[in-house]
């Protein structure tokens, strides 16, 4: 066992955009096998993400700092420091926080590690498919609800 510090992490496990997003990833660096724990700081203006959804993947969100919005199925949510939220696996629960303050929001990011995950991202109508672990981008077209892989049907 390792004894890890957030303030003294490597900066292997720190990954920052040119938007000042930044996201510390906790549980990686502390070898976390089934749950990836991250830290991410969002400057006011921006976005933690693409509004996504996850087809396996349970994740739970803790508000540390500051305050945003939380945009889950179409809706909106103001959320704030000491908030928390789980959300489950599946299509129909997208999510994305966004930072409509003027102060830095800073969120705990907690969620099972899913080797099969698909990430559904419903503005573009594009899937991340992970194979080997190198994602694969698929737009969709027409999304077929009640088609069968059955040949006799």
């Amino acid at each position: 066992m390792k004894i890890n510090n957030i303030n003294k992490l490597e900066d292997e496990f720190i990954w920052k955009s040119k938007n000042g997003l930044t996201t510390k990833f906790l549980g990686n660096a502390a070898g976390s096998e089934k749950l990836y724990i991250n830290v991410d700081k969002i400057m006011p203006g921006f976005y933690s993400c693409r509004y996504h959804a996850h087809s396996l993947q349970e994740e739970f969100f803790l508000i540390l700092k500051g305050k945003g919005l939380m945009r889950y199925n179409g809706d909106e949510y103001e959320v704030s420091e000491g908030d928390f939220i789980s959300k489950p696996a599946g299509k129909r629960n997208a999510h994305q926080f966004y930072n409509n303050s003027d102060d830095v929001f800073e969120i705990l990011d907690v969620g099972s590690v899913e080797r099969d995950d698909v990430c559904y991202y419903p503005n573009d109508n594009m899937y991340l498919v992970r194979e080997n672990g190198k994602p694969h981008f698929f737009k969709e077209e027409n999304e077929l609800e009640d088609w069968e892989t059955d040949p006799n049907e």
